[in-house]
Order: C-alpha cells, then sequence, then structure tokens
C-alpha cells in the first residue's frame, strides 16, 4: 500500500471521527494556544524591558534613598522594593551626597533630581503628568533622552521645561507644540524642547522645589551618576556605595539607608523574574498538552477497537503491518496538526488580547503599576515559535497514537474478522 493511500484512509478516519476525537482535538487547541500566548507575551515583555533598560543608558548608575530601591533616572522606568524599614527614619540623598560621588573614580558627572506628580494644563484641558526637576547644568550630559524638537534645559533657565514626546502628541489632543506656554500647578512655564519619547516634565530643580508638594528643603530624590568605562560599572558602584556608608556613618550593611543600582542589575534582576513566572505558566499549559495527550491515546484505542473488523478485511486483501500502523500513526498525528493549527490561532488571538489590554491599562494607569503593564504591551510572535509550536503539537499525536497504532498492526486477520 503507498505512503499516499495511507494518508487518505487516515485522513478520512479524522475526518468521520466521533465527538469524541473532536473533543480531544480542543484539548490540544487549548494546550498549543496556552503555550503560545504564555511564550509570546513573555518574550514580548523581555524586549519591552530591554528597550526600556537600554534607554535608562548602560553608563548611568542611579543612587536612591532606602534599601534596595531604584527608580530609573528619566522617570519612566520605576522598581521599588522597600525594605521594613519606615520612611520617618531614612536619612534623605542630599548635595553633599552628590559631592561625595563626583571624588569617586571613574565618575564622570553625578546630578541629583527630585520627582512628583503635578497637574499640567494647555489649551483648557488639564493631565497630570510626571515632573522632574534637574541639575541644568549637567543634565544634558548625563540625560539619555534625546531631542526631537527644540533644545535641552540651560543653566540660564527659570521656567523652562523639556516635555516628553508622548505627552506633548498623544496627550492633548491637538498636541503641544515648541514654545508654547503650559501652566504646572498654576505657575506659567515655556515648553522650550520636546524629547522623542516618554511623558516626564523636566525642569529646573530650583524651580521645581516651589513647584511640587513636599519637595523643598535640600532633600533629593534620586542622584544620577555617568560614569567613565562601563566595564568598571561594578567597582564603581562598589566604591560609591563604601564612600557614601562612609559619610553617613554607616558601618554594617544592613544598616544602609541607600541604593545605588545599575541598568544591568536591574534587566538581570527582572530578567529572573519573568523566567520564573513564564516556567510556571508553561507548567500550567503542559499539564493541559498531558491531558490532550493523553486523550489522543484514548481516542485512538477506542479508534482501533472500533475499526478491529475493518483492519481484518484490510490484511485479508493484503495490506501489511507497516501499511495498518502508518495508517493510525498518520490518524493520530492529523489530530496533533489540526489542534496545533487550532492552537496556533486561539494563542495568537488571546496574546493579541492581552497586549492590547496591557496597553489600554498602562495608558490609563501611571507610576509603577503602569510601567509594569506596558512591559506587557507587545508579543513577540515569531516563526520559529509558531513553527515549533506546530511540531510539537504533532509529536504529542504520534507518540500517544503510537502504542494503539502499534497493536492495530499487530492483529490477526483471522481473530479481526471474527471480532464484533
Amino acid at each position: 500500500m503507498r505512503i499516499r493511500k495511507s494518508l487518505e484512509l487516515a485522513l478520512n478516519i479524522l475526518v468521520h471521527s466521533k465527538l469524541r476525537s473532536w473533543l480531544t482535538i480542543i484539548g490540544i487547541i487549548i494546550g498549543i494556544g496556552a503555550v503560545v500566548a504564555i511564550v509570546s507575551i513573555s518574550e514580548g515583555a523581555k524586549q519591552e524591558m530591554e528597550t526600556r533598560l537600554g534607554s535608562l543608558g548602560a553608563d548611568v548608575l542611579t543612587v536612591t534613598s532606602g534599601f534596595s530601591r531604584a527608580m530609573g533616572s528619566g522617570g519612566e522606568f520605576r522598581m521599588r522594593f522597600d525594605n521594613d524599614e519606615s520612611s520617618s527614619t531614612t536619612k534623605n540623598l542630599t548635595k553633599k551626597d552628590v559631592i561625595i560621588i563626583e571624588t569617586v573614580p571613574n565618575v564622570l558627572y553625578a546630578m541629583g533630581a527630585i520627582s512628583g506628580r503635578g497637574d499640567l494644563t494647555y489649551s483648557g484641558k488639564t493631565a497630570s503628568a510626571n515632573i522632574q526637576g534637574v541639575d541644568a547644568s549637567v543634565w544634558k550630559d548625563i540625560t539619555t533622552e534625546t531631542i526631537d524638537s527644540g533644545r535641552f534645559l540651560m543653566q540660564s533657565d527659570k521656567y523652562s521645561v523639556v516635555i516628553g514626546g508622548r505627552l506633548a502628541t498623544e496627550t492633548f489632543e491637538n498636541g503641544i507644540p515648541l514654545n508654547s506656554k503650559v501652566t504646572i500647578e498654576g505657575k506659567s512655564f515655556t515648553v522650550v524642547g520636546i524629547t522623542t519619547s516618554g511623558s516626564t516634565v523636566y525642569m529646573p530643580i530650583e524651580i521645581a522645589r516651589t513647584t511640587l508638594e513636599d519637595a523643598g528643603g535640600e532633600k533629593l530624590d534620586s542622584i544620577s551618576v555617568k560614569i567613565e568605562d562601563v566595564a568598571l560599572s561594578e567597582a564603581t558602584v562598589g566604591n560609591i556605595t563604601s564612600r557614601l556608608m562612609l559619610s553617613r556613618g554607616i558601618l554594617y550593611e544592613k544598616d544602609r539607608d541607600f541604593s545605588v543600582i545599575s541598568p544591568a542589575e536591574m534587566q538581570a534582576t527582572m530578567t529572573s523574574t519573568l523566567n520564573t513566572l513564564s516556567l510556571f505558566l508553561g507548567a500550567i499549559a503542559a499539564i493541559s498538552l498531558v491531558v490532550g495527550g493523553i486523550g489522543i491515546a484514548n481516542t485512538m484505542f477506542t479508534s482501533v477497537l472500533e475499526k478491529t473488523r475493518d483492519i481484518g478485511i484490510m490484511k485479508a486483501i493484503g495490506a501489511k503491518n507497516r501499511d495498518v500502523l502508518l495508517i493510525f500513526l498518520f490518524n493520530s498525528g492529523f489530530i496533533g496538526l489540526v489542534g496545533g493549527i487550532g492552537g496556533i490561532v486561539l494563542g495568537s488571538i488571546a496574546s493579541s488580547l492581552i497586549s492590547s489590554a496591557g496597553g489600554l491599562s498602562s495608558n490609563s494607569g501611571g507610576g509603577m503599576g503602569g510601567g509594569m503593564m506596558r512591559m506587557f504591551s507587545s508579543t513577540a510572535l515569531t516563526w520559529q515559535l509558531l513553527v515549533g509550536s506546530l511540531l510539537f503539537s504533532v509529536l504529542i499525536g504520534v507518540i500517544a497514537g503510537a502504542i494503539p497504532a502499534y497493536r492495530a498492526s499487530k492483529l490477526n486477520p483471522v481473530d479481526a474478522l471474527r471480532y464484533e
């Protein structure tokens, strides 16, 4: 019997299968769909994270008050892992810390910054925005932001701001043009620059202290540090830590009340977290595939019993054991193939819906929650993932159907013809 004929017979069995075969296929669809959705969302989140951490600059370190707490210098990417120590006992960062950091080898620039949220009004519409006060004399040398139009802040600027491109073009219906006047917390500012992305408003730190609530005094929310040699990043972090501990009178690591974070360290931590989450969700999806494989085996065993007499007839007219084996192997493979195709379609739709939901949530929410949701607003549906999922589904079908197919091929034609 030709292989083509075996394929035709196997396909005919599938087309005329009873409801249980299609229920088995649905199980495979759900399992493969879950795998495709989980992997695509996970890979998309990793790519989004790498893009955002890459935008912080590998040569820019961030120092924050409070142990194990980090915030990106652009105000767009935030991570906070606060310890149990209350904020009342945490010592704030000050200009003195900036001066000490500037003396550390491999440090080019150090800049203190304060941040908060404020109401920005333009053309009668008001929106809440991230506000960051920066040292205009060195900000352009440290920041990883790029200017789309206009210029960076200058040391002579007072009531001037640079706004994020997303805030300028998406938040306000007609956009905010360069050199326009905006009102922030009741004060008038001139837009002197618009960045290519982001939604943060940058202004001179002296003006920010009088504009933002609870931003007076000398405290700093963070210190951005530009280093010369990225290869010495880890050593520089250690040197900054030791000198700040000495200047603050801290003897033991457990008493440290500040953190020095590098983008590489943040990326390693978040990549590990995403990998763990993907592994956990993937294990759940794998359970669905195992159940689907058991369903295929059960369906094939039942199919062999139902077609025992047909097998006897085929063997009586010259079909060999190999022919019968191929027919049932092809049949189980077809079940996996159909389930795989359906699973790819389902997984692609699910990942798109999750991505859309993540995009909507990130647009409506701010802070850490919005930043985290933005990480899940993109997917990575690669051809390797789709082809791999399809081949995996077919492989599951073939493996699950191997034993029933082998038993069918070994049936004695005389006994098979007598089977009722």
